[in-house]
């Protein structure tokens, strides 16, 4: 696929903008089987949110931490492409980079757990 930058101003850039992301998006969904799993989460948790939380700021706590996996899960994907564009390499530091951008999603994850248990136990 062809790299396009964002240039021009007002709908001109706000449309390449967003065949960027689309092409980000479609990069994702065909290399990262994490992010296909969030996202079916997603799809599953979004719509609970919406039916458990009994306000708008339960609904946002709910909804919102689970988007909050996807956003992570993206900023991994990206520090993982970095470093192999980088280097094939094996390097300690490059391997502590994916490593900390796993942990990353997994605190991510956690966040969610604690979330959602408090908001509908407590």
């Amino acid at each position: 696929m062809k790299r396009i930058k964002p240039h021009g101003t007002g709908i001109t850039r706000l449309t390449q903008a967003m065949l960027c992301s689309w092409k980000g998006f479609v990069f994702i969904w065909k290399t990262e089987e994490a992010f296909r799993q969030e996202l079916v989460l997603v799809l599953f948790l979004i719509p609970l949110g919406f039916f458990l939380g009994d306000n708008g700021s339960e609904r946002a706590l709910l909804i919102g931490t689970v988007m909050f996996v996807v956003v992570v899960e993206v900023f991994n994907t990206a520090v993982e492409c970095a470093i192999d564009r980088i280097s094939t390499e094996r390097n300690e530091l490059s391997g502590h980079a994916k490593d900390l951008g796993s942990l990353a999603v997994l605190i991510s994850l956690v966040i969610v757990v604690v979330v959602w248990s408090l908001v509908l136990i407590f």
